[in-house]
């Protein structure tokens, strides 16, 4: 099976390791990976704040890098679910490579879990995690039981977490509750932002957790910023990290204050 690998364009920016922990993953569970050249944003900035005529070419110019693959894989709920549930704005309803594109793209819990068989290559992370699921994951793609719905749910990112040797699940207070990152709302709304961040913080602290990890690198961001600033020695992962078994940082904290 050949998939492409899409990765959104502020973890090629700031997070990296990111897409390289993520590619060595589905290599690992014995996917042909490409990565097509050529990649921008999916235009999820834009289209929240509303420049629509700004993102109808980038959705276009994805559609057409993307079509064709088996599948289409992000380290990222919140582009992911662009892709699925927003790119209709900007094409016809039955433009055949469209349709194609958006049906076989996949958040990677999402895709190890519903389209790969949910199992994971033989990895150890022993440390205490607590999960932070991010609203568009949650609400747009059914990651995981959104506490407003009484819809059960399994939950995907930490189906795919259980199965790492050593990990220990931490329980949250609030499961399904926004870091109050939102894209531009961080930007628009800074300080009810950090009020949010800051609570999640609070819960995440509470529960006794080492570090932090997330399908999602943006909210990670936006709570990295607040543990930098808390002096919190709570650490943040991606998924993909954890999955691949990196190991996690074993001074955070003098590394945060020198950023």
């Amino acid at each position: 099976m050949t998939v492409a690998l899409f990765v959104p364009c502020y973890i090629d920016q700031f997070f990296p390791q990111v897409a390289v922990a993520t590619l060595e993953l589905l290599e690992s569970l014995g996917l042909d990976v490409v990565f097509p050249d050529g990649q921008t944003c999916c235009g999820q900035p834009m289209a929240n704040t509303g420049c629509n005529s700004d993102t109808a070419p980038v959705a276009r110019r994805f559609v057409e890098l993307f079509t064709g693959y088996d599948a289409v894989i992000c380290p990222s709920g919140s582009c992911t679910a662009m892709v699925r549930h927003h790119y209709a704005e900007y094409f016809a309803d039955d433009d055949p490579a469209f349709t194609s594109v958006r049906d076989r793209t996949f958040e990677l819990c999402e895709y190890i879990h519903d389209v790969h068989g949910g199992r994971i290559p033989d990895v150890c992370f022993p440390h205490r995690v607590s999960v932070h699921q991010s609203c568009h994951g949650l609400r747009e793609l059914g990651l995981g039981s959104q506490s407003e719905r009484m819809v059960q749910r399994p939950d995907k990112v930490a189906a795919v977490l259980n199965q790492v040797q050593g990990i220990e699940l931490m329980p949250l207070t609030r499961v399904d509750e926004c870091c109050g990152f939102g894209g531009t709302f961080a930007v628009n709304e800074a300080d009810v932002s950090a009020a949010m961040g800051r609570d999640r913080i609070a819960d995440h602290s509470g529960s006794g957790s080492e570090v932090i990890v997330s399908a999602d690198m943006s909210c990670l961001m936006h709570l990295q910023g607040i543990l930098r600033r808390q002096q919190n020695r709570l650490q943040v992962m991606h998924v993909s990290e954890v999955l691949v078994g990196r190991e996690l940082e074993t001074a955070p904290l003098a590394a945060a204050q020198r950023s």
